[in-house]
């Protein structure tokens, strides 16, 4: 009689457990599926930049330290799909004692973005060259003229390089940068298409391949943007850097700038 028992116990089990299987709700399944891709960690970003692209110009870091103020919107689109990792050097950090281990600050990452840097020292430039070739995906961006205004006096550390200085290893990859447009900051603003790729423009630079034979490059949108395949990297460099100067945000009904900036980084990223 308790084998009988409990054979109707375990078929009813069963039948419980077929019933509970067909009543999930599908935005019940969506919400686990949309709990589960939130839990798969972003790809780490390097960030080296002039620009403020993370802290605002004048940003009071203890109200920043206690999470109030608001960040760059470029910020917020970038870690959309990014962790940013911010750099100030490329080059590896001593210890901070005699036996302890150097820190190699592209150690880790797949992904880097330079954007209008302060400058490359040598060593950078030969970190940037074997870290490229190795595998590493950059986005380069050099403007030979910012437009954006920047109220902060020349020579405050704090401001942007108005003027790109054009690192060697350009050069090493086959590549030229030249501006032969007007002095000053005339905003007259391009939409530039290019496949799938629209670059937002002004005052910007051209870029020419002087060495065919030290990469694989391609020139794309009027000659401002490169893509390159440097040994088992890929460099794209752009010779403008009006899509991360906007200060205010769009619009949340167009925010025409927010995607080509969100589309800039797949091209660079992704495609």
């Amino acid at each position: 009689m308790l084998r009988k028992t409990s054979g109707i116990l375990a078929a009813f089990a069963l039948a419980a457990c077929g019933s509970a299987s067909e009543q999930v709700e599908p935005t019940s399944l969506a919400s686990e599926a949309g709990a589960l891709e939130s839990q798969v960690p972003k790809p780490k970003l390097g960030l080296m930049t002039s620009l403020p692209l993370y802290w605002p110009l004048g940003a009071d870091f203890s109200d920043l330290a206690r999470g109030e103020g608001e960040v760059p919107w470029q910020r917020g689109e970038i870690e959309q799909s990014h962790e940013i990792v911010l750099l100030d050097t490329l080059t590896p950090i001593p210890g901070l004692t005699a036996d302890a281990p150097e820190t190699d600050p592209l150690e880790g990452l797949t992904r880097l973005a330079v954007v209008q840097p302060r400058g490359l020292s040598p060593a950078d430039n030969v970190a940037l060259d074997e870290w490229v070739r190795a595998g590493g995906k950059l986005l380069l961006v050099l403007d030979p003229m910012l437009t954006g205004h920047y109220e902060l006096a020349l020579g405050d550390p704090r401001r942007p390089t108005d003027t790109a200085l054009i690192p060697p290893v350009v050069r090493r990859w086959g590549m030229e940068i030249s501006y032969s447009g007007p002095v000053g900051h005339e905003l007259d603003i391009e939409r530039i298409a290019d496949g799938g790729l629209t670059l937002i423009a002004a005052l910007h630079g051209e870029i020419a391949i002087t060495d065919p034979g030290a990469a694989s490059c391609e020139l794309l949108a009027e000659k401002i943007v490169a893509r390159c395949a440097v040994g088992k990297g890929e460099v794209v460099l752009i010779a403008d850097a009006t899509m991360f100067e906007t200060r205010i945000e769009p619009t949340a009904a167009a925010r025409p700038e927010n995607m080509q900036l969100v589309r800039l980084l797949n091209f660079a990223f992704e495609g």
